[in-house]
């Protein structure tokens, strides 16, 4: 009937150590969501990189087409229509091996998502993020799974070492008995008792002082650890912030290196139709202008991965964050419905019939 509250803070302890337990769920949720947007954005980037890579296999047939009838007519040498050739062969090259790259990519894809990647859409707007790195290190501080699993750990030694002192307080149990007895000439008696027990620890050795300092130490390493992840956290989210800036300028200059190579690639075409350019330009100049594409297609992927994992580094890569149409897992729902459970359910019970029935038990 008393116990000086140890039971109750074994209860509160076991529930921050559920608490603490689903964060760690939560990092889970976090790293198969960013696993799959890298996983889309693979495929997105290998996709486009084929079709970029099958329309300058087409323009290049056409610099050779050209070249082949320039050599007819005596305008170029057989050198430029070797340089034509030779482009043309790498262009192929260059489309099997993005053809093969895709092939992978769909293959990750498969594994982080569980389905096929055909007909992929758009990627969605980019998720509104903080505007500075501090921002991103305070919402990252608050809300990183990993911080708030430490803080329950914490919140647990806490009740932890107030379970252990209560370990030199006494303790009250009550107890009863009744019964129905017969004596030899068949008298019925109704013997009943009734006890109170109070116990107490006179000495334990230093047991119970040892086992408060166990706790006490416990304790202090769950916030030695909680100011170590707070720190890497805060770099983590710092890291992801200054990677976001470089894709988003590496996108915005690429923008411009497409608009200024494709000026110049019509522009060396064109003078090379009046003889001021070799075929040899005219390649280069398509060849730099397919390479800005390119990387451009890059540039935008890994936007979109480097702003899904600044959201990651914050905590708010979640189901729940980012309102997805999935179905979702309750652990409210889930703790309501087992806390009260037996430890032995019954199929675990026709489990272990079945099992001792083989002789496996």
């Amino acid at each position: 009937i008393y116990d000086g509250g140890s039971n109750k803070f074994a209860i509160e302890a076991a529930k921050e150590t559920v608490l603490a337990t689903r964060q760690s769920l939560i990092s889970v949720e976090q790293n198969v969501l960013l696993d799959a947007v890298q996983a889309y954005m693979d495929v997105r980037r290998e996709t486009e990189t084929v079709a970029l890579r099958q329309n300058n296999l087409r323009v290049i047939q056409e610099e050779l087409r050209a070249a082949q009838d320039r050599f007819d007519v005596g305008e170029v040498t057989k050198t430029d229509v070797a340089l034509a050739e030779a482009r043309f062969a790498s262009s192929l090259a260059q489309l099997e091996a993005a053809k093969g790259a895709l092939q992978q990519a769909k293959a990750r894809y498969m594994q982080a998502v569980g389905v096929t990647a055909n007909g992929l859409s758009t990627p969605p707007s980019l998720p509104k993020l903080p505007d500075s790195v501090a921002a991103a290190q305070s919402v990252a501080v608050r809300n990183h799974p990993a911080m708030r699993q430490i803080q329950h750990a914490i919140k647990a030694a806490d009740l932890n070492i107030a379970r252990a002192k209560t370990a030199s307080g006494p303790t009250a149990t009550i107890g009863g008995s009744y019964g129905i007895a017969r004596t030899n000439n068949s008298k019925a008696t109704e013997p009943g008792s009734i006890s109170l027990n109070i116990r107490g620890p006179i000495y334990t050795g230093g047991n119970i002082p040892s086992v408060i300092r166990k706790a006490q130490a416990q304790k202090e390493a769950q916030v030695a650890n909680l100011h170590v992840s707070k720190r890497q956290i805060e770099q983590a989210a710092a890291t992801s912030y200054a990677l976001l800036d470089m894709a988003r300028a590496s996108r915005k200059a690429t923008e411009e290196q497409i608009r200024a190579s494709q000026v110049a690639f019509e522009g060396t075409k064109e003078e090379a139709t009046l003889g001021a350019r070799t075929t040899l330009d005219v390649l280069n100049a398509e060849q730099d202008l397919l390479n800005a594409k390119a990387s451009l297609i890059s540039a935008l992927a890994d936007e979109q991965v480097a702003a899904y994992r600044l959201l990651a580094q914050m905590g708010q890569l979640t189901v729940d964050h980012l309102n997805l149409p999935v179905q979702k897992y309750d652990p409210d729902a889930y703790y309501n419905h087992v806390k009260n459970a037996p430890a032995a359910s019954d199929q675990g019970k026709a489990l272990d019939r079945v099992l001792k029935a083989l002789g496996q038990e």
